[in-house]
This record gives structure tokens, sequence and C-alpha cells, in this order.
């Protein structure tokens, strides 16, 4: 009755449009537009991947399954200040920040996915000790901080 490789390929979907989706939000938030439609959606999509990644079997804790946990955490973080403070004061810079975390640690996971399916990329990084695969994660890292950093500050401007 559960058909693994169709709930996978939904669940791929869903954490690619999560990604599209904070991508565009995070430009838009540089450019000081608050996109808050933009930013449900993302919002909406980022639980839809976490949750959906806990529906998978499996016989032990991954690393996978920390991520998911954080990402959870973070998005909490984000609805508290969102709709429960109504993005007042500080809780503006919460919000943007922890939706910036969210999308990086989706952007984390799919880089990992892709340099372990695809066979070009996995050669240049076959293992998690691998240079290929610290340099890439490092550069993903670099990018989102000073992504993250300009959105946050191009969110409170617009505030």
């Amino acid at each position: 009755m559960f058909d693994l490789k169709t709930f996978t390929l939904i669940h791929v979907i869903i954490s690619l449009l999560a990604l599209v989706a904070g991508l565009a939000l995070l430009f838009a938030w540089r450019g000081g537009k608050a996109q808050p439609g933009l930013a449900t959606a993302t919002l909406v999509l980022l639980l839809a991947t976490s949750i959906t990644g806990f529906m998978f079997p499996f016989i032990k804790f991954l690393p996978s399954h920390a991520f998911g946990i954080l990402s959870l955490i973070l998005l909490a973080g984000t609805l508290v200040a969102r709709w429960s403070q109504r993005l007042a004061g500080h809780w503006l810079t919460v919000y943007g920040a922890t939706l910036a975390i969210a999308v990086y640690l989706d952007a984390f996971v799919a880089l990992v996915q892709a340099l372990q399916k695809i066979p070009a990329l996995n050669a240049l990084a076959p293992s998690d000790k691998s240079p290929g695969f610290m340099i890439t994660q490092g550069l993903l890292l670099v990018v989102f901080v000073l992504l993250g950093r300009s959105a946050v500050r191009g969110l409170r401007g617009s505030a």
C-alpha cells in the first residue's frame, strides 16, 4: 500500500520547491521587500519537507533526523515570531534568521543528496569525509551566511 518510490518523489519535489521559494524569499528580503505570501509558502513547504522526512521507514537515528528536528525547532521560532509576536521588536530578526537558517538546512540536505546520487558529483565528493564534500559544504555555508545576513538586514529595513 505504501509506495516508497512515489513518496520519495513527492518529498523531493516538496524539498526542491521549498528551496526555490526560500531562495526567492531571501533575495526579495535582500532587496527590502517583505513578501509575506512567499514567506508563508516557504514556511509551509519547509514544514512539509521536515514532516515528510520523518515518514520514511528507518532503523536507526540518522543525521537527516537531526536536521529535521533542528528545522522544526527553527520553524517553530519562525511561527512564534510571525503570528504570536507579530514581528514586534527583535522578533522580526528572529523571524528572518530562523527562516533563513531553515532554508540553509534544506539546501545542505539537497547538496548532500546531489553529491550522493549524481555520479559526476559523487566522483568529486565520494564521502562526507572527502575534501570535495568539505569544500562544497563550506562554500554553501559561506554563501548562506552572507545571503542570510543581507536578507535579514533588508527585511529589517523594509519594516
